[in-house]
């Protein structure tokens, strides 16, 4: 994606010749990719996650699990089109956020094309970003936020928060301007995402009767089926951050499965070493974390830097996921943190290291001579992991004001949100 962006915002990354660079004419296959992969990153909120959450929650909120992954796709959609778009890739303003003059899509018509497919269509695939991205938050706090507060911190936060970070790395910011490396988002959704969930958690404080009783995911069916979904859309989620049907799409999607698969792998020989038995719920875990570490490298890696890429994820997730988490005392019901923003830093560390000229001339890592990248993502990972906690902060308070509480009455939470707050069940208990 840095590599489309740079033409529009004159980044001083150098650019590769590219037929994706010709003159800015609508190209059909070009535009057919970026149609299906939009569909693909839709797909990948309302069902994919949804399922993989909805599955991981205990069964007395599985429906609610549902409902805000559900709403936050659908918060972001109508967010991202009124002024989300304008805030991210509008006119740049000192580096830090875009400017106003794309708002409800203004100036921009059936004609605009974006590098060699129509504009819409670039929206549109954005804006998927923008709501995956808020619904990954979701997962540190399930089981224990209000769903009115998670609607109003939901509509602050991709304001706030996620588009200002977007328009740094991908909208001609002052990451993009320093010479960041992030293909398809290790450091504006997942980091962002998983230090967001983590600073929620934080505040809200722990579920009743966690640490003390057992938590047992409502279906590891629902969450298996959800994490192959991901998997699935994924491959719009990178390849098609190429924006072109081209031999780098086709090397990051390739460079994509690798990860996951080796990843799920690791996750699963690990486990079964030290626990003695291999997990589907740590395969679809290990899986999810191998495509969010290939996510930033994806457009500048080989296939030997993505095994790489997969076993370092496959491994820190178990590690953090199992082990540490537990030690560090927090409650991150569902792993947000531990699987998207630990393996978010590694992905974007390792493209710093990895990112190879033979692949994407953009982009050349430590191993190929140029030890400055590793640092400039160092400092883009320090400053999204900064501003997304002290900027999430904010956006609590301001919920608090509005809302007045973000935590459900202890009663609600014994009872479960499905029957307490939707009055409906995701399953019917025979006594």
């Amino acid at each position: 994606m840095v590599r489309k962006i740079s033409r529009y915002f004159a980044a001083t990354l150098p650019l590769s010749a590219s037929p994706a660079f010709a003159a800015d004419t609508i190209n059909p296959g070009d535009t057919a990719w970026m149609i299906v992969s939009t569909a693909l990153v839709m797909m990948m909120t309302p069902a994919g996650l949804a399922l993989f959450y909805g599955g991981l929650s205990r069964y007395k909120n599985l429906l609610n699990t549902y409902a805000m992954t559900f709403s936050a796709y659908c918060l972001a959609s109508v967010v991202w089109v009124v002024w989300g778009y304008s805030l991210a890739f509008g006119t740049d303003r000192a580096g830090i956020v875009g400017g106003l003059d794309h708002l409800l899509l203004n100036g921009i018509g059936v004609n605009s094309i974006w590098g060699t497919i129509p504009q819409y269509v670039f929206v549109l695939f954005q804006m998927t970003f923008a709501g995956i991205t808020l619904a990954l938050v979701i997962g540190s706090v399930v089981d224990r936020l209000r769903f009115a507060a998670w609607i109003v911190f939901s509509l602050l936060w991709v304001t706030l928060v996620y588009c200002p970070v977007a328009h740094w790395a991908w909208g001609g910011g002052w990451m993009s301007q320093m010479g960041s490396l992030d293909f398809a988002g290790g450091t504006v959704v997942h980091i962002n995402a998983g230090v967001a969930g983590l600073v929620l958690a934080l505040v809200l404080g722990k579920r009743i009767g966690y640490g003390r009783e057992a938590m047992f995911p409502a279906s590891v069916a629902l969450t298996a089926l959800g994490a192959a979904l991901l998997w699935f859309g994924w491959f719009g989620f990178n390849a098609g951050s190429q924006l072109a049907a081209d031999g780098l799409a086709g090397s990051a999607f390739l460079v994509t499965n690798t990860s996951a698969a080796v990843a799920a792998l690791t996750w699963m020989c690990v486990e079964w070493g030290l626990e003695k038995r291999p997990t589907l719920l740590g395969m679809a875990s290990g899986a999810v974390a191998g495509l969010v570490a290939i996510t930033p490298a994806a457009g500048f890696v080989g296939l030997g830097a993505s095994l790489v890429i997969g076993i370092g994820a496959g491994l820190l997730a178990f590690i953090f996921v199992t082990k540490l988490k537990q030690r560090l005392g927090y409650d991150d019901s569902l792993d947000a943190f531990g699987v998207h923003g630990i393996c978010g830093i590694w992905g974007a560390l390792a493209t710093g290291i990895f990112a190879d000229p033979a692949v994407n001339a953009i982009g050349t890592g430590l191993l190929y001579g140029n030890p400055r990248q590793l640092w400039v993502q160092f400092v883009s990972i320090i400053a999204t992991a900064a501003y997304s906690a002290l900027a999430t902060l904010a956006v609590i308070g301001l919920t608090r004001l509005i809302t007045g509480t973000l935590r459900i009455g202890p009663e609600s939470e014994v009872a479960g949100l499905d029957s307490a707050f939707h009055g409906e069940r995701g399953f019917e208990i025979q006594a």
